[in-house]
């Protein structure tokens, strides 16, 4: 975690407070002054400002059920961000794991954890999301294979990883991705000659939505261990 990351979690500052007290010297890490608020520190230094020694707060992990027309930001823009709906103290600190677009709802994942996030969005961690995909035209059985097969994407020079199609009916589809590409169903679909009417994101790994829109709560024990490395087969 970087050093103002660190000591915004630690204290009541804010990120530019922090970077003040650090730049003038305020903050020692190991015992030794550190002006270099990009410096990455761990739980176990032994940081210290204004003669105590800093404790970061426990991380935070969150499941919410964003609305179509938000934005899966910490801040407004077009659409009002997804945090206009939940009411949690230092808001600033929480980052989105696996952005959705404005007109895609379903889950999202919340934390100030950034090495958690990072096992659930790198395409290696081979975390599966299910997203229920609703069509312009019906799904041709020869796009379930190819969609396992991997297809090309405009602009991109890599194909898709595998990904699996289950058939609800002739125009709504589950589909299971293992990676994030920009756009990634919209594109798929189009580069198939169909078109993505809309998109739901059911499941992240083993934790499925359970909450009504618009709503959100903390994850169990359990669905925060089920992301970590030890816990993957």
């Amino acid at each position: 975690m970087r050093l103002d990351k660190f000591v915004c979690k630690s204290t009541l500052l804010s990120r530019g407070q922090a970077r003040a007290v650090i730049a003038a010297g305020e903050v020692s890490v190991n015992t030794e002054a550190v002006r270099d608020e990009s410096k990455q520190v761990h739980e176990n230094n032994h940081i210290v400002f204004n003669g105590q020694v800093l404790v970061p707060r426990p991380f935070r992990y969150l499941l919410f059920h964003k609305p179509s027309n938000t934005l899966s930001s910490n801040v407004d823009g077009d659409h009002p961000s997804i945090f206009n709906h939940i009411a949690i103290d230092n808001p600033e600190e929480l980052h989105i794991v696996g952005r959705l677009d404005a007109d895609t709802t379903g889950l999202v994942l919340i934390t100030d954890d950034g090495r958690w996030s990072f096992d659930i969005i790198r395409p290696q961690k081979q975390c599966a999301k299910i997203y229920r995909v609703s069509l312009r035209d019906p799904i041709k059985t020869d796009v379930i294979e190819c969609f396992l097969q991997g297809i090309q994407l405009q602009g991109e020079s890599s194909l898709t990883l595998s990904a699996s199609v289950a058939v609800v009916n002739d125009k709504e589809v589950l589909l299971t991705l293992t990676e994030g590409r920009y756009h990634q169903v919209k594109r798929m679909f189009a580069a198939v000659g169909n078109r993505v009417q809309a998109l739901h994101r059911e499941q992240i790994g083993t934790v499925c939505l359970d909450v009504p829109v618009g709503e959100w709560r903390y994850l169990t024990f359990d669905e925060i261990v089920s992301f970590r490395p030890s816990n993957k087969g």
